[in-house]
Order: C-alpha cells, then structure tokens, then sequence
C-alpha cells in the first residue's frame, strides 16, 4: 500500500506568498496563521497552480483583513519573569508576585489581582518560564473537559481524545476523522468563552468539514454570540513569543 505524502510549495499571488500544501484531503482549505498573518492553503494532491490561484484570488478580500488584524494586535514584551510583570489569566490581567522559596516552584492565584509565584532563588529565566507554562497547562486541563462535556450534548458529537500543546502557529487543529483536538497552551490566557468558542468550532466540523454556509449555520445555532467570542480571542493580546 502506497502512502501519499504532503508536498510543500509556495506561490505568489499579487505581492503576497502563499504556502501550498498539497496532500490526500479532498477539500481546500485556508488559514491567515498568528502572529504575522503568514498564509497557507491545503489542497488535494492534484490540484493545479491555476486552480489555487483562483481559490486565492476570490479570498484576498478576507486574507488581508486577517494580515491586518494580526499586525495590528498587540504584542507583550519579552517576559523576564520579575515581580511587578503583568501576566494574563483566563482573559484577566495579572501583577507577577515573586516570593523566593527553597521548595519547588507553584503558582497561587490571589485577590484576582495578583500571581504569587513561590520559586527557588537560583531558577534561571528559563526555569520560570518552564514552571509557569507547566502552571498554564494544570489550570487548562481543569478547564477543557466540563466544557467538552456540556457541549457535547448541545452539539450532538464526541470528542474522541484532546490534547494541549505549545504550537507556534495555529490555536488549535483537529483530526476530523479521528475526532480529536489539539489546543494551544496560549488558551490558556484567553477567556473561558473562547476556549468554549473553540472547543465548538471543533465539534461542528465533525458535523461540516468545511467554513460554509452549513457550517455558519450550526455555528449559530449551538453559539448565537460566537461572533463576539471570536472578536474577543482575536483581539487579546498576543505573547512575545512568535507561535
């Protein structure tokens, strides 16, 4: 049995370079990717140029309002992990409070204000850092199966497995077929709503591959406000880090 394997090319559609990747999918699909709005379209395997070229051209409208909104988004400062930084939780701004302490390092959550970070003395910037994403993935773990759960029985599908990563270019993908999600760590500092928005989005595609006029319509069904949700994840403020 042969496997078909993906094949990377790019192509230049007015001033703008899009990523093609062409492999055993049946449908187009195209994402405008965080932080700087880099471009790619994932096509079946015998899908001409001129073919991906039309499919772009008739989206440019909506590619550039996305490049746009990601340049325009703002952007922490590179973390240093000091008392007195200013860090996001659950949507809400947080003052970093560091407390030496010769125990491992924890993180305490106290008077919706501030995060007291209880860390050995000689931890390196990159030890900080180690301890508070391990911090954000405890805490997003909590989150994500109630959610799931609830809204399983609104949308009629199972989430057969998630997962939550440190991606660098996307918020979450998905495995249709396999039924299985992965969110990016960065959620972890967005509101629940749009975790919940995300984790919807999801199911529906288990019900319509594609973002088309069935879809919408499922979306607006199981989420009226989805377009508020979705306004309010991509007008949060980004890490410093490039996804």
């Amino acid at each position: 049995m042969s496997i078909s394997k993906t094949t990377q090319s790019v192509i230049k559609v007015n001033d703008m370079d899009i990523l093609v990747l062409k492999k055993n999918i049946k449908n187009f699909h195209l994402n405008v990717l965080p932080p700087d709005g880099k471009v790619r379209i994932s096509v079946p395997t015998n899908t001409t140029d001129g073919a991906i070229r039309t499919f772009a051209i008739t989206r440019l409208p909506w590619i550039r309002k996305q490049i746009t909104a990601f340049k325009n988004q703002s952007r922490q400062t590179e973390r240093q992990y000091v008392s007195g930084e200013s860090h996001y939780f659950k949507g809400q701004r947080y003052l970093l409070n560091v407390i030496h302490h010769n125990a491992p390092a924890k993180i305490e959550v106290r008077n919706k204000k501030y995060l007291d970070f209880y860390v050995p003395k000689d931890h390196t910037i990159t030890q900080k850092e180690k301890a508070i994403m391990n911090w954000y993935r405890q805490e997003l773990k909590k989150e994500i199966p109630s959610l799931i759960d609830k809204r399983k029985k609104v949308v009629g599908v199972k989430i057969n497995d998630w997962e939550v990563k440190r991606m660098k270019t996307v918020r979450w993908t998905s495995n249709i077929e396999d039924k299985r999600i992965r969110l990016n760590l960065e959620l972890a500092k967005k509101p629940q709503e749009c975790l919940e928005y995300i984790i919807v989005h999801e199911m529906v595609h288990f019900l319509e591959r594609n973002h088309n006029d069935r879809f919408v319509a499922y979306m607006n069904k199981f989420m009226p406000k989805r377009e508020m949700y979705k306004n309010e994840l991509n007008s949060e403020i980004l890490a410093h880090e490039k996804w």
